[in-house]
C-alpha cells in the first residue's frame, strides 16, 4: 500500500498549475518506496511525495523539468547493476521503476486527482491504469494499475492511557485518528493534543463516522457498557479492523454478551481479542505498539 495522501493533497492546492508527476511503476529487491508511490511536481521546482526516499528524487525532479516544458511521458529505471545508478544515489541493493508523465489530458488527466478524492470521501478504492508506452492514464485497467484507497482511520474508544500511546503511534503512521468517551474528566484536548474528540456514547458515534474497510475500530476503556456498544456498532459495519482490549477470558464473556445481543457469530468471530500482536507487551506504550502493528497488518492484508 502507498501512502499517497500528501501528494494528493499537493494536487488540490496546486490545482490548474503546470505539474509532472512521477509513479513507481515497478521494484525489485530492496526497494526504497513501493509500487504506486508518487511524487508531484510543479512547474517551480516544489515537489511533494517520494520515489525513492530520496535515492533518486534529483534526477526525477530533472525528468519532471523537461515533461512539464513538454518532452514526452518516459519511464526511467534504477538499480546498481547500472553505474548511472550510483551517480543518482541507489545503493540499497534493489531496483526501481518511474514512470514521469504530465498533469494533463495527454498524461494524468487533472480530473482524475478529483475522481480519487471523490472516491476516498465515499469510502471506496478506485482504479487508475495507466498505458506505459504513451504515459496515458484513465480510470479502470491499464498495462500498470494502481489502486487508491479511502484514507486510514482509527477509532479508539476508551480515552485511557494506553489510546494517547495508540493516539500518538497513529498520528506517526498518517492514520486519522478519533478518540470517543462520554466520560468528560477523561476526554480531554490536554491529555489528548491535536486529536480529535468525540463525547458521544460510542454506539452513537461509531454509527455517525461510518467506518469502511479503511477503518479501525478498537475498544479499550475495560467498561462492558462503553465498549460492547461500540463493538456491536461497528460491526454493523464493513469495518476493516475490529479489536477490544482484554484477557481470553475476558473476551470470552464479552463474546458471550454480544452474542445474547443479537450479533451474529460470523460477525463475532471478527473482533480480535485480546487485541494486538501476541508481542509480550508490558505496559501502555507496548501494548499500544502490539495493536498499531496488528491493525496495520490487517489494512496490509486487505489491500
Amino acid at each position: 500500500m502507498a501512502d499517497n495522501d500528501s501528494v494528493l493533497a499537493a494536487a488540490r492546492a496546486w490545482k490548474g498549475e503546470r505539474l509532472a508527476l512521477a509513479t513507481v511503476v515497478s521494484t525489485w529487491g530492496s526497494a526504497p518506496r513501493p509500487r504506486g508511490s508518487h511524487m508531484l511536481v510543479h512547474e517551480d521546482g516544489r515537489f511533494e511525495g517520494s520515489v525513492s526516499g530520496g535515492c533518486v528524487e534529483t534526477d526525477i525532479l530533472q525528468a519532471a523539468a523537461e515533461v512539464i516544458a513538454g518532452a514526452p511521458a518516459l519511464v526511467k529505471s534504477y538499480g546498481v547493476a547500472d553505474p548511472a545508478a550510483w551517480e543518482v544515489g541507489l545503493p540499497c541493493g534493489g531496483e526501481i521503476a518511474v514512470l514521469v508523465q504530465p498533469v494533463s489530458a495527454t498524461g494524468f488527466p487533472p480530473e482524475l486527482f478529483e475522481a480519487i478524492a471523490a472516491a476516498r470521501a465515499r469510502g471506496e478504492s478506485l482504479d487508475v491504469g495507466t498505458d506505459l508506452a504513451t504515459g496515458r492514464s484513465a480510470t479502470g485497467h491499464g498495462e500498470f494499475v494502481n489502486r487508491y484507497d479511502p484514507p486510514r482511520r482509527l477509532l479508539i474508544v476508551g480515552a485511557v492511557q494506553i489510546a494517547q500511546s495508540l493516539a500518538g503511534l497513529a498520528r506517526e503512521l498518517g492514520i486519522s485518528t478519533t478518540i470517543i468517551d462520554p466520560r468528560g474528566r477523561f476526554l480531554t484536548a490536554e491529555r489528548f493534543p491535536g486529536v480529535m474528540l468525540d463525547d458521544r456514547w460510542p454506539d452513537d458515534a461509531v454509527t455517525a463516522l461510518q467506518p469502511d474497510p479503511a477503518t479501525a475500530v478498537v475498544t479499550l476503556s475495560h467498561d462492558p457498557k462503553i465498549d460492547d456498544a461500540a463493538l456491536a456498532a461497528a460491526l454493523r459495519f464493513p469495518t476493516g479492523y475490529v479489536a477490544a482490549l482484554g484477557s481470553r477470558r475476558s473476551h470470552a464473556a464479552r463474546l458471550e454478551r454480544l452474542a445474547a445481543a443479537g450479533v451474529a457469530p460470523a460477525d463475532l468471530e471478527r473482533i480480535e481479542g485480546p487485541a494486538g500482536l501476541a508481542l509480550g507487551a508490558i505496559g501502555p506504550a507496548e501494548i499500544a505498539l502490539s495493536i498499531a502493528a496488528a491493525m496495520v497488518k490487517r489494512f496490509h492484508a486487505e489491500a
